[in-house]
Parts: C-alpha cells; sequence; structure tokens
C-alpha cells in the first residue's frame, strides 16, 4: 500500500499541476475568445445531462436513484470498446472474466454472480438498447459507437425490462441523425494490435435516416504457449450495425436496429500462482495438507508431493518456478484454447406520443453462440481438456423480448405515471464435451499413493505403482497391506488407470425461460420540492430444463461395483471412496450414457420501491429509498451437481440437486446531489440485505451451485468445520446471508473552459454473515465453503476510487486543439476466489490509462497516442484451484491485461 500512496501523491501532484496551467493559460485569452457571460454560460450548460434511468428523460441531477453516466467522449478518451474498460470509469463497478469471456461477471457494489455456469442469471443485467442481454459476459465484445452508457446501482425490481438484483448497465449506442456525416478511424498498437472502424450516416428524405457502424480488431494474445508455439488471449473480431430511424411526425418516432458480430479467438490461459501474488502467511489453516512451517516452501516448490508428481509426468519445471506474472504458458501438446463466438439480433423501438401520454415499445431478439476449447487443467499434464468444435463448453441463447411502456401525467402535473408490461422467452442449449485426458488415470493413481505411501509413487507407470504395488501384496507378513480386501484395492487401482481419454462424448442441456411482468412506476409531486416516487412489479417465472448424457467411462461402474461393498468398512472406507470418487470424478460414468432427465420449476414475486426526494434548493436534491429486488433461480447446468459421485442412483437421479433458489434483496439508500454551476456533487449511503444468495464456487474438481443464508441461532462454528452434516438452522430461523453497505461519492468539476475533472469514491462493505447455510431450509454449509462465514465476498474490494482529468485547449489560432486525458483506478486489497481461500487474495493496486493527441478544426480529424494501464500494473482477474491437483496446494490465476500502448488516426465529416 505504500507504492501505491506514493503513486497517489504523485498522481494528485500532476492532476493538480495540470488544472492550474490551463487556468492561468486560459486567463490571458478569455477576452479575446468570449465575454465572461458567454463562458459562463457554457460552464453552466456543461453540467446538463440527462438519462432514462426512471423510464422517462430526465436531468441526472433530479433522478433520486444512484447512476453513473458515462459519455461517448469520455468513453472514447478512456479507450472502452466493452463492458470492462467501464472500470475505469465507475467506482463501484467491476467486470472481470475467467476460463471463458462468455463466462463475464459484472459486480456492483461488490455484488455479482460468477458466470463459468451459464444455468445463473447475472446479478448485473446488461441492455443495449433496452433488449436485454442473456447474460452480462455476452456484452464482452465491440460494442461501436456509443452515446453513453448508464450504471444504475443496487436492485432493479421495477423498471428495465429483465429483474436484476445488483443493478444494470444500459448501453445506449449511437442513433441515426438526419445530417449526411462519417467517419473513420485507423489504430495500431503493441501486441501487433490493428483496429479498423468506419461508419456512415444518411438521411434518405425528411423522414427517414440511415446508420451503418463497422468494427473489425485483431490483436496478438497476451500468453506464449510454449509447448504448442501459439499465442493465447488474443483479438480477431468484428461487428456490423445498420440501423434505420422513421419519424414521419413530430409524435411519432420508430427506430430499427440490427447488428452481427464475430469472434474466433483463443482463450483463457492460465499460470501457477507464485509467492509474489500469494504471500507464504496467507495460507489457509484446516485447508491445507501440505505442511508448511514458518511458511513453508511455495505452492509449487517440489516439497509439495503433487510437484513432483506433475514433473514426473512431464511438466516443464519452468511453470513452477516463473513469476506468476510471466506469461509464458506450458499446457498439454495437441490441445487448444481456440474458440468461436458469434452473437446477432434485431431491435425495434417505436415512441408515440399521442397527447395525453407517450407509449414506448422495444422488441428484441438475440441470438448468441459461443464454444471454447481448453487445456482444461492448465498444465503440461494431460488431465483435464475440451476439445475445440461444435460441442466445447458450447453455450447457446436464443431470446425474444417485448417490452411495453405508456406513461403520462394527470392532475395537472401532479402525477407522473408509467405502467407497463414485459414478456421474454429464453432457449438456453448447453453442450459439453469435457474429458479426462491420457494421463489422468496415471496422475489420479499418484494421489492414491501419495495417501497410502509416497515412497510407492512412480510416475513412470502406467498405474503410478509399477513394482512397488507388490509391496501393498507383501504387507503385513504377506497378509496383504489391506487384509483379504488388498486384491480388491489392487483392481480398483488397475482400473482407474484405465481412465485414460474418457469422459463426455456429449451432455446436452435444454432449458427454456418464460417470463412476463407487469409493472408501473409513478412519481407524485406533493409540491415543487418534495416528490414521492412509488413502484410495483409482478414477475412470474417458468423454467422447463432437460438434459441428455453421453459417456464413455467405464472404469467408474467397475469401481463402483468393485469397492462398493468396502465402503462401510470403516478401516477402508477413506481409501475405496477415493478410487471410486477419482474414477467418477464429476459423475463421469458410463452409466449416464443415453440417460435423459427433465424437471422444471415455477417462480412469482412482488419487487418494488418506494422513494421520497426533496429540494431544500434550487441546486440540492435530497431522496431516501427503499426498493426489493429479485433474480430468478434456475438449474445447476452441470452433471457433477446431481450427487457425490458415491451416492449417485443413476436409476433414481434427483433432479432436486441441481435446483438452485431465488435471489432477492431489500435494500435501504438515502442519498443526494448538488448541482452547482460548473460542478456536480453526488453522495450516497446503502444498505442492502441478501437472501438466498447465488453462489457459484469452483472446489478444485467441481462447480458448486448454493443459495447462501444465515442462522439466527449461534451455529457454534459448525458452518466452519469440514463436515457436510453438521451446521443444521431451523427453517424459521432462517436470515440473509450476506450484507452491503457502505458510502458512494462522485464529483465532477468544470473549473475552466476546456478542463474537465472527475472524481468517485466507494467504500463498501460486502460480506458474509456469521453462521452460514446452504439454502432457506436451513440445510448445511457446503465444507468447501466454511472460509465464508464473516469474511468479505470476493472481488468485493472495500474501497475503489477512480479519476479523471480531460484537458481540450485550442491551439494558437489554427483551429487546432490539443486533448490531454489521464483516468485511473485505485482499488484495495480483496480476495479473487469465491470460495476465499487466503492464496487467492490480490494486494491493492492502482490503474492508470492516458491519452494525448491533436486534433483539427471542428475535429474533423485527430492523431492520438494512447496507453492503457500505462505503469504495467501485474494484477490478476480470478485466482483459482488448480484443478485436481491435490485442491488447495496450488493455485492457478486468470491474469489482467497487460500494458497496451499504440496510436489512433481518425476522420469524420
Amino acid at each position: 500500500m505504500k507504492a501505491i500512496l506514493t503513486r497517489s501523491i504523485a498522481l494528485g501532484a500532476l492532476a493538480g499541476g495540470l488544472a492550474f496551467q490551463p487556468v492561468a493559460a486560459l486567463a490571458q485569452t478569455t477576452d479575446a475568445q468570449d465575454t465572461e457571460a458567454e463562458l459562463q454560460d457554457e460552464l453552466t450548460e456543461g453540467t446538463t445531462i440527462v438519462v432514462t434511468a426512471q423510464g422517462r428523460t430526465q436531468e441526472l441531477t433530479d433522478v433520486p436513484v444512484a447512476v453513473n453516466v458515462v459519455s461517448a467522449e469520455e468513453l472514447r478518451n478512456s479507450g472502452a470498446s466493452d463492458i470492462r474498460e467501464l472500470n475505469q470509469v465507475a467506482p463501484s463497478l467491476l467486470v472481470s472474466s475467467t476460463g471463458n469471456e462468455a463466462n463475464g461477471s459484472a459486480r456492483i457494489r461488490g455484488i455479482g454472480t460468477v458466470g463459468d455456469n451459464p444455468g445463473l442469471e447475472s446479478s448485473v443485467a446488461v441492455f443495449v438498447d433496452g433488449v436485454y442481454r442473456s447474460r452480462s459476459g455476452n456484452a464482452l465484445s465491440e460494442l461501436g459507437p456509443i452515446d453513453r452508457v448508464e450504471v444504475l446501482r443496487g436492485p432493479q425490481g421495477t423498471l428495465g425490462g429483465r429483474n436484476s438484483s445488483a443493478g444494470l448497465i444500459n448501453i445506449y449506442t449511437a442513433p441515426p441523425e438526419f445530417e449526411f456525416s462519417g467517419y473513420g478511424a485507423f489504430t495500431y498498437g503493441n501486441y501487433d494490435a490493428i483496429k479498423i472502424e468506419a461508419g456512415i450516416n444518411a438521411p434518405l428524405g425528411d423522414t427517414v435516416a440511415a446508420r451503418l457502424d463497422g468494427v473489425y480488431f485483431k490483436r496478438d494474445g497476451f500468453y506464449n504457449d510454449v509447448v504448442n508455439g501459439t499465442d493465447v488471449n488474443d483479438r480477431d473480431r468484428y461487428l456490423i450495425r445498420g440501423q434505420m430511424l422513421f419519424e414521419p411526425t413530430d409524435t411519432l418516432s420508430i427506430r430499427l436496429t440490427g447488428d452481427y458480430s464475430k469472434k474466433d479467438e483463443a482463450c483463457c490461459a492460465a499460470t501457477f500462482v507464485q509467492p509474489e501474488f500469494a504471500p507464504l502467511a496467507r495460507v489457509s489453516p484446516g485447508l491445507d495438507p501440505f505442511t508448511r512451517p514458518n511458511g513453508g516452501p511455495a505452492l509449487t516448490s517440489t516439497q509439495n508431493p503433487i510437484v513432483n508428481i506433475l514433473l514426473g509426468l512431464g511438466q516443464n519445471p519452468n511453470a513452477l518456478t516463473q513469476s506468476t506474472f510471466d506469461r509464458d504458458i506450458y499446457v498439454t501438446p495437441g490441445r487448444s484454447y481456440a474458440g468461436q463466438t458469434e452473437d446477432y439480433g434485431a431491435a425495434l423501438e417505436l415512441n408515440w406520443d399521442f397527447g395525453g401520454a407517450r407509449l414506448t415499445s422495444i422488441t428484441g431478439y438475440r441470438d448468441y453462440s459461443n464454444t471454447q476449447g481448453s487445456d482444461t487443467d492448465y498444465t503440461q499434464v494431460d488431465i483435464l481438456y475440451r476439445a475445440p468444435g461444435p460441442n466445447a463448453g458450447a453455450r447457446e441463447f436464443r431470446t425474444f423480448s417485448q417490452e411495453l411502456r405508456l406513461q403520462g401525467e394527470a392532475f395537472d402535473g401532479t402525477l407522473d405515471w408509467l405502467v407497463g408490461g414485459y414478456f421474454a422467452n429464453e432457449k438456453l442449449e448447453t453442450r459439453d464435451n469435457l474429458r479426462f485426458g491420457t494421463q489422468y488415470g496415471t496422475f489420479a493413481n499418484c494421489r492414491i499413493a501419495l495417501a497410502i505411501n509416497p515412497a510407492l509413487a512412480n510416475p513412470s507407470a502406467a498405474n503410478c505403482f509399477g513394482a512397488n504395488i507388490g509391496a501393498l501384496t507383501a504387507a503385513n507378513g504377506g497378509a496383504g497391506a489391506f487384509g483379504a480386501a488388498t486384491p480388491l484395492i489392487i483392481a480398483g487401482i488397475n482400473n482407474l488407470a484405465t481412465v485414460s481419454d474418457r469422459g463426455s462424448t456429449g451432455d446436452l442441456y435444454n432449458q427454456e425461460s418464460t417470463n412476463w411482468a407487469l409493472f408501473t412506476h409513478n412519481i407524485i409531486n406533493i409540491t415543487d420540492r418534495l416528490n414521492l416516487t412509488l413502484g410495483l412489479r409482478y414477475t412470474n417465472e417458468n423454467k422447463d430444463f432437460s438434459a441428455t448424457f453421453g459417456n464413455d467411462n467405464t472404469a467408474c461402474p467397475a469401481n463402483r461395483a468393485l469397492l462398493g461393498p468396502l465402503l462401510g468398512v470403516p478401516a477402508l472406507a477413506g481409501l475405496a471412496g477415493g478410487l471410486i470418487s477419482l474414477s467418477c470424478q464429476g459423475n463421469s460414468t458410463s452409466e449416464l450414457n443415453g440417460v435423459s432427465i427433465a424437471d422444471s420449476r415455477d417462480e412469482d414475486e412482488f419487487t418494488g420501491t418506494a422513494i421520497i426526494s426533496f429540494k431544500p434548493t434550487d441546486r440540492l436534491m435530497t431522496y431516501a429509498s427503499y426498493s426489493r429486488g429479485y433474480k430468478a433461480g434456475g438449474f445447476n447446468l452441470d452433471r457433477s451437481a446431481l450427487a457425490n459421485p458415491l451416492a449417485l442412483n443413476v436409476a433414481a437421479l434427483n433432479t432436486a440437486n441441481l435446483q438452485f433458489g431465488q435471489e432477492t434483496v431489500d435494500a435501504f439508500e438515502v442519498g443526494g446531489k448538488y448541482d452547482g454551476r460548473d460542478w456536480t456533487l453526488t453522495a450516497a449511503a446503502f444498505y442492502q440485505r441478501f437472501s438466498n444468495f447465488q453462489l457459484n464456487t469452483f472446489n478444485g474438481s467441481v462447480f458448486l451451485v448454493q443459495n447462501v443464508n444465515s442462522c439466527g441461532a449461534d451455529l457454534g462454528g459448525a458452518d466452519r468445520d469440514a463436515s457436510a452434516t453438521t451446521g443444521a438452522c431451523a427453517a424459521d430461523d432462517v436470515q440473509p446471508g450476506v450484507i452491503a453497505k457502505g458510502v458512494e461519492l462522485e464529483l465532477s468539476l468544470r473549473p475552466a473552459r476546456f478542463l474537465n475533472a472527475t472524481l468517485g469514491m466507494t467504500y463498501a462493505d460486502t460480506s458474509y454473515e456469521d453462521d452460514l447455510i446452504g439454502n432457506d431450509t436451513g440445510a448445511p454449509l457446503d465444507p468447501a465453503l466454511r472460509l465464508l462465514p464473516g469474511d468479505n465476498l470476493s472481488n468485493a474490494p472495500e474501497i475503489t476510487a477512480t479519476a479523471s482529468l480531460s484537458y481540450t485547449p485550442p491551439l494558437g489560432n489554427s483551429g487546432l486543439s490539443g486533448l490531454f486525458y489521464l483516468n485511473t483506478r485505485m482499488t484495495s486489497d480483496y480476495n479473487t476466489g469465491s470460495d476465499l481461500v487466503y492464496g487467492k487474495e490480490q494486494d491493492g493496486y492502482i490503474l492508470v490509462n492516458g491519452r494525448i493527441g491533436i486534433r483539427g478544426p471542428d475535429e474533423k480529424w485527430a492523431i492520438e497516442l494512447w496507453a492503457q494501464n500505462l505503469f504495467d500494473q501485474d494484477y490478476t482477474q480470478v485466482a483459482f484451484n488448480t484443478p485436481f491437483v491435490a485442491p488447495q496446494q496450488t493455485y492457478s490465476a486468470y491474469l489482467a491485461e497487460p500494458r497496451t500502448y499504440g496510436i489512433t488516426v481518425r476522420a469524420g465529416f
């Protein structure tokens, strides 16, 4: 933190110096350019920002909700091309991605949904031109020209189409206009980045205008795959968007939009975590079987027995000794992260003002598909993989949505009323081809050998014992190490060794979601200065689920039959259970081959809001609000959730184990907004209680989806132990499991012509309650989550601050102008792992982006130099348990982007 504070002081001094210099220069030139009155008019005009956060066109400072608005100019200056870059300009927002960009997750005030399972909807909903994107990861792509972005903080349970429990991101693309114009831009940067943007806008008569925009972006990857001679995390994508605007009268407007985008990219690699990211003192007590006296060696040290197994199976030692942030990766020969994403759709928006009311209709259709191959164990040993192709972790969304709003005024403007309805039908298909690699059986047996006696492990033997297996037979004076059961144990070991390139031959999941809602949102103007807002929404949700499995892992049923009887023998239950679990990990078994299951769930929910706002002066607005938000429950689209492999009963599959309940939140907020002549200040304090919080976490073997609540009674630490059976709670004593509370401040300054600055700060204590339980029935918390009670949520830093400075002075009398832009984001420490294992903590850091350039008269052309992550700050997006590599002994991490820089040339007419 000392380095961060030093850099913060330096940046503050730089900003202060820059702020001083243009003011002095302006004092010398103002008389020649404008009168003082004209200048003040410009300063005042520059503070007016219009939003539609409440389904109406309003000035930002008159809206009694917490919302960030990012203008087109700020987006362009900051270099934002997808929602991930909004992190730099919205302090309460954090967008990250993990093993696939389709898994992108957005968080607001520390609340979000890990996106690795498409069955979970996003806590932060994303809308583009009023049309819902099925998951927030769908927006991790080029967006093209943007008019503005609105980030609404807190639950949105009344307006906004789809419900969201944490907030929403509204993206408004640049619309057609009735003036002929065009533009083009070319960017070249490091990593051989090439980006081409172009567009044209044309009136087609007095009532019709059309617009066409396109973006193409190609860049080398940030990771170097040493083994396969390629790069990973590259960019190769394009977007085409066409629009038509029809305005036959002053009261009727119809806008038709169609877009198509495609990505053909390899994503997403990871590196082993080393001590410079995970200090040794942070090893999790009670979770890590590898003893580290006085802190002990690095997680990837050869003193860690599993590391020697990896080396014996062919892992390049460089991967285990290089820095966490060295982007050389060593994956299995022939394995690939290649993938494709295709996204297209159309939207029709109608706005009709027929005197007493205004009708808005938004009709949308989206079709999104993504496939991504992977070396899923992230090591050079062939343990787990997805082969690229149409079934490689595929997800496809086909979504139709229709929103209707009718808004007007009554009683001479005393009542500003709005009523509406929303309907959506979403068809989700998920396909998977996750398979054990060619070395899985040997690797898994080596884990068994380490558990029995590390001296017996021989990675060069197919069953990892080789001749050493004779020691098991000869033990106990020839009676065998396990008595009469020794032959069964040895046979089980040899069966496990046959798990080579086995697993899914094609798992297919289908889910159809139909939801509809009726809502009303009304502003009652009690006086000119006192307003009451009341909103109510009823939502009905139905989900139909089906799945069919394909699998060729015959070792699982063989070992289940062979070793099942030993599960009742206390002295052998652990070893027999370990052999069965490793043979059937994730319920990978040929017993499921051709098996189909189906289920459905229905739910409904009332949500809404109540806001009282008061303007003590013309420039100051204060408010207090209550809102209730909701996020639908659903199905865990992962066969590993059917049951623990030891308890899997194919004849009586329980699909109830796949279900998770709906998430609800009660939120309270007080705030104020001051609109000064050349500055604005907003402040908000919030308190949010989440019930049935939907958590998705990877435990080193499978993904767990669990609703998290708390118990009113003291569980005596039973939620923190290693037992899955202790820590139950009475159903009538279940309470919210997650609390988010904090303060947000935002300051926008325009102290002089050509100079703009913003400052934002969020303090958010977003944490789990003590005495956690697994769901609203009072079931115990899964032991993999036993670090959660009382701690902050993952990716939820307590303090985040952002700042930006933009200076665009004229350069003499030539008509040229300059551009100097700087933005920064400071983040305090936080844990990146959803299970909160200590070795996944990210130290606080500062990110800085910058842009400098020269622009022609009326900004008809520009030449700009830019840099993202200017100081090349190393940090991770998410750290996780390296799959199957003895969970909690080694970790891997998805790294954030390094420094990028380049030049952009743009022109327009």
